[in-house]
């Protein structure tokens, strides 16, 4: 299992503004796409977490369970890499939480939701720089991210970013929350 804390910021941004920063950072032939398969129980236990749990697809072949908590300054993130013929298993039967993380209790979870993802990244001083199209449930919408090491510092260099590039903040769901919210 891989552990990581990962420090965040983001905003949604403009279809316009997103393919503007592709060019601007010439990054429109390095869009790869990714699939996220969210997860959670029959009555959302971990939605009321607020915790994700999710299978990444990228590629063909490329799987990784996570579970993901919100902490104050940033996620705690636990992953463990798949085989697809397991992963394919994962959604389509469900799966034990305790089989992947060994801090959870044995919750049994099923496929609820995807959302498809095109991502665009770069580094960016000192960071990494993202640029997302997602669609999930008939809505494509746009943001970008920057994660940091550290919170003031990254909060620092995301900020300044917004000014140069004249982009106004504007808050935003997790992608999680976006997918499930398709869900009533």
């Amino acid at each position: 299992m891989i552990k990581n804390f990962e420090i965040e910021f983001k905003s949604a941004i403009t279809e316009e503004k997103y393919h503007e920063l592709l060019q601007a950072f010439a990054l429109e032939n390095n869009i790869f796409k990714q699939t996220n398969y969210y997860f959670d129980t029959d009555d959302y236990y971990f939605k009321g977490l607020h915790t994700v749990i999710r299978i990444r697809q990228k590629g063909e072949s490329r799987f990784k369970v996570t579970m993901k908590a919100q902490g104050e300054l940033g996620s705690f993130e636990n992953h463990v890499f798949l085989k697809k013929e397991d992963a394919l298993k994962m959604l389509e039967e469900g799966f034990n939480t305790a089989d992947f993380f060994e801090h959870e209790d044995h919750q049994f979870v099923t496929y609820k939701v995807s959302l498809d993802n095109y991502r665009a990244s770069t580094p960016y001083e000192g960071g990494t720089l993202f640029l997302d199209r997602s669609q999930y449930c008939g809505v494509i919408d746009y943001e970008i991210e920057y994660e940091a090491n550290d919170y003031d510092e990254g909060k620092k260099i995301f900020e300044q970013f917004m000014v140069n590039h004249h982009l106004k903040t504007m808050p935003t769901k997790r992608k999680s929350e976006r997918a499930f919210s398709c869900q009533r």
